[in-house]
């Protein structure tokens, strides 16, 4: 029994940039097999047909076809299609430029359960000159094949980066505990400690004063003034 595969659409509009009047359209179908595919896109139409799954992975191979009349007219020889092993990724030309987005994909009105907004694509008509640019279906596929970051080669996460072995294993410094050259921490406070360089005035540790406190040898507050004799 031939069935009908989900199409996912979303679209872009410009009345003066022909690349940005355009219909994103994906056929959701993976494991297509290239040699049953049938593809014919006209200004009004679009004719898909084609058998997927693997069998040797106990992925059942079914027939998909459907067939599509578009609201208005697309330019085939402006349009572009891509095959992955997930879908049939097409971008398809709006003949007519103007500003309005198409209401709706196809030309009559009619209910169909199998075409259903890209919600990944799709921006709001009046927010669509802020819109990045969509990512390629070929894209994607190269992203998954990698795993995500933890798959890159040479990286292992943050943690894995070459010479790096986390902020622990830096090289001269092993940590806070060594400081550079195999000098002592301890050692070296108490040498400062020793050579006067203690804790003075508000400067901490072998630090210099900030120069605003009175000097360590300060007798205190001055001596009372003697009273006026009473007469």
């Amino acid at each position: 029994m031939v069935q009908h595969p989900e199409v996912l659409w979303a679209q872009r509009s410009s009345e003066s940039a022909p690349e940005k009047n355009i219909v994103y359209l994906t056929v959701n179908l993976p494991n297509i097999k290239v040699s049953s595919l049938e593809y014919n896109l006209t200004p009004t139409s679009l004719h898909f047909k084609a058998t997927a799954g693997d069998n040797e992975k106990n992925i059942t191979e079914k027939d998909y076809e459907f067939d599509l009349d578009f609201f208005k007219d697309v330019v085939p020889e402006e349009s572009t299609k891509k095959l992955s092993t997930r879908s049939l990724y097409l971008i398809l030309r709006k003949k007519e430029a103007q500003e309005e987005y198409w209401p709706r994909l196809t030309k009559e009105k009619i209910r169909n359960a199998f075409i259903k907004t890209d919600f990944s694509k799709w921006v709001d008509e009046d927010e669509q000159d802020g819109a990045a640019a969509e990512p390629d279906a070929a894209d994607d596929d190269m992203m998954s094949a990698m795993g995500g970051m933890g798959g890159m080669p040479g990286m292992g996460g943050m943690g894995g980066m070459p010479g790096m072995g986390g902020m622990g294993g830096m090289p001269g410094m092993g940590g806070m505990g060594g400081m550079p050259g195999g000098m002592d921490l301890e050692a070296l406070m108490a040498q400062m400690n020793a050579g006067g360089g203690g804790a003075s005035g508000s400067g901490g540790p072998g630090l210099p004063d900030d120069g605003d406190d009175d000097d360590s040898d300060d007798d205190g507050p001055p001596p009372l003034e003697d009273a006026e004799p009473s007469k």
